[in-house]
């Protein structure tokens, strides 16, 4: 059992354990910059105090509207420790959703990141009765009341009455409300205790290969509820976390970091190996060959099973090509813990081989958020998502679908009883998932009940399923299988554009002006993508096969609506944004 009972116990828990000079690192002006935990949560007291001097009393909705930073992290347990709710935002959601989850939870004072949030909330704040104040992290926002202003009558409050708050929040009471992304309808505020996520963090522990000398990088949004839940777990047993710039520099970060572990979602995987192959394709003669033959060596690579002499050649492999694979990934990697939507087979195969395990783990929101994964201790199986978590049970249904009973079960959704109770039913969670168990004991994901569609020939088309494997050409960048109540299915392609140029260099194929449009309507282009369309059609039953690509010019995103913030497709509004497309396919009668 661990020793914290309430989530603020966890970084007093590292003080007394394994107090850590660097137990948050951020880059500043070029360089890496260290706060100790003895600094982290006097800020944290002070921030408690200021709270309780602003009037912030034991209940109140606090609003974090910010990515992954250091201040997000004090703020979160500064708020807890008054005995108040943290309710974290994604700080790329629309307006209206600000507006709708700001109301539902009647946010009382909220702290943003930057100018644009402090715009955002701005703008939406005369339809929001109870907002009371907004701070920011940044300096110099103009309009902005800097975050440290919260301290200002900090002074005025004795650490013994914030002392008194923490003794008064119980294991099993409501930390925090995570309002999820949602593919459809209102966002849903789902409402985690304590003990929800403290029982995640507990059973998490043996799975995730850290310890109090670890460095693990952070760069997932630490409002979504599996980076947090992990930020909690290293800060349990006294890892340094380094926050990476963005998403953009996170190369870089990895190597000046050189983490062994961090945290990653599938889409990331793919652009990391994307970039791997890109470098395989620049080199030439011999050095190209060796590359390719240890590419197509790790693609034949499983857990178990493998033979004498496959072991042989993997050992070539490694030391000649996949150390350097290791090396671009700072050298020190012992996992990639990776979760948030499936992860295609093939590429957990390739970083398998190549010494790069990658951790593929289950949950949801709900769950807060772990219900299995793959693991050193309790096994790794290719194509599953691991053994169950300690105290997580897991039935499946008739129809297939996963139910999740333990601890890590949320306690419903915030003023929606009756969504609750559509949910949860005898204990046990209905995720709306799909899957079984492989070998008694690794759980499966096959699809998302909500995703499977009928054809209109009444035949079940499963989209994730087919999407992953179409994914595996270097020619299709994103993909989503339509066709529900139509007689074949089709799909929406978004081409990888960096690798149709390079494609075409090669083959002298003219792009003309090189735009995305210009790829798109390029007739040797579209071929391609068809070529590799039927090759992958050879996989799947007549019914199954795609028979109509459209391509689309630009990618799917969260800022054009057509992706949830954890990366996911939204598929209800990418068939009404692209209505048009879809229709050339499907022509209205």
């Amino acid at each position: 059992m661990i020793e914290a009972k309430r989530l603020f116990d966890v970084p007093h828990h590292q003080m007394k354990t394994y107090p850590n000079e660097n137990m948050f690192v951020t880059k500043t002006n070029g360089k890496w910059i260290g706060v100790s935990t003895k600094e982290f949560l006097d800020e944290a007291m002070a921030i408690s105090r200021g709270l309780i001097a602003m009037g912030v009393k034991a209940g109140d909705m606090i609003g974090l509207v910010s990515g992954t930073r250091y201040e997000w992290n004090v703020m979160d347990i500064a708020i807890q420790q008054v005995g108040a709710i943290v309710v974290p935002f994604y700080p790329n959601i629309s307006e209206n959703d600000y507006t709708y989850i700001f109301n539902d939870a009647g946010i009382k004072l909220c702290v943003v990141a930057d100018q644009e949030l402090h715009e955002k909330i701005t703008r939406i704040r005369p339809s929001i009765s109870t907002l009371e104040h907004i701070f920011t992290m940044e300096d110099d926002v103009p309009g902005g009341i800097h975050w440290s202003e919260i301290k200002k009558d900090s002074e005025s409050i004795p650490v013994s009455d914030v002392q008194a708050r923490m003794d008064a929040v119980k294991y099993e009471e409501l930390a925090t409300i995570i309002y999820t992304s949602g593919t459809t309808g209102n966002p849903k505020g789902v409402m985690l205790s304590h003990k929800n996520i403290l029982s995640n963090v507990e059973a998490c522990i043996d799975p995730i290969p850290a310890d109090q000398h670890s460095k693990v990088l952070s760069f997932l949004p630490v409002c979504h509820i599996y980076e947090r839940m992990l930020h909690y777990l290293y800060m349990y047993i006294g890892c340094s976390i380094h926050f990476a710039e963005s998403l953009d520099t996170i190369g870089d970060n990895i190597r000046e970091v050189n983490p062994d572990v961090f945290t990653a979602v599938p889409r990331l995987i793919e652009k990391v190996f994307d970039k791997i192959m890109a470098k395989g394709d620049e080199l030439t003669g011999i050095k190209r060959k060796l590359f390719f033959w240890a590419v197509d060596l790790a693609e034949d690579y499983d857990v178990v099973g493998r033979s004498f002499m496959y072991n042989i050649k993997l050992k070539i492999a490694r030391k000649l090509i996949f150390s350097k694979w290791q090396e671009a990934l700072g050298g020190n990697v012992r996992a990639i813990a990776s979760g948030s939507a499936a992860l295609q087979p093939r590429l957990a195969r390739i970083f398998l081989a190549a010494d790069i395990p990658i951790l593929e783990g289950y949950g949801l929101t709900e769950t807060s958020p772990v219900c299995s994964v793959n693991s050193f201790d309790k096994g790794i199986r290719i194509g599953s998502v691991g053994a169950l978590i300690d105290n997580v049970e897991v039935k499946i249904a008739e129809d297939g679908e996963i139910l999740v009973k333990g601890p890590n079960v949320m306690m419903g959704y915030y003023n929606l009883p009756e969504k609750t109770a559509e949910v949860i039913k005898d204990g046990w969670f209905h995720t709306g998932d799909i899957g079984e168990f492989q070998e008694g004991k690794f759980l499966k994901i096959t699809d998302r009940k909500k995703e499977i569609f009928k054809t209109s020939g009444g035949k079940y088309i499963v989209p994730q399923a087919m999407e992953n494997k179409f994914k595996e050409s270097r020619f299709i960048e994103q993909i989503i299988v339509i066709g529900e109540g139509e007689k074949f299915p089709s799909a929406l392609i978004v081409p990888n554009y960096e690798f149709v140029a390079e494609w075409a260099k090669r083959k002298s194929v003219d792009l003309g002006d090189g735009s995305h449009a210009s790829m798109i309507a390029n007739d040797q282009v579209k071929e391609r993508v068809n070529k590799e369309v039927e090759f992958f059609n050879k996989g799947f039953g007549n019914w199954e096969k795609l028979k109509c690509v459209e391509l689309l010019p630009e990618e799917m995103s969260i800022e054009g609506g057509e992706l949830t913030p954890t990366l996911k497709l939204k598929r209800k509004k990418i068939m009404e944004i692209h209505a048009a497309t879809v229709a050339k396919i499907y022509p209205k009668k």
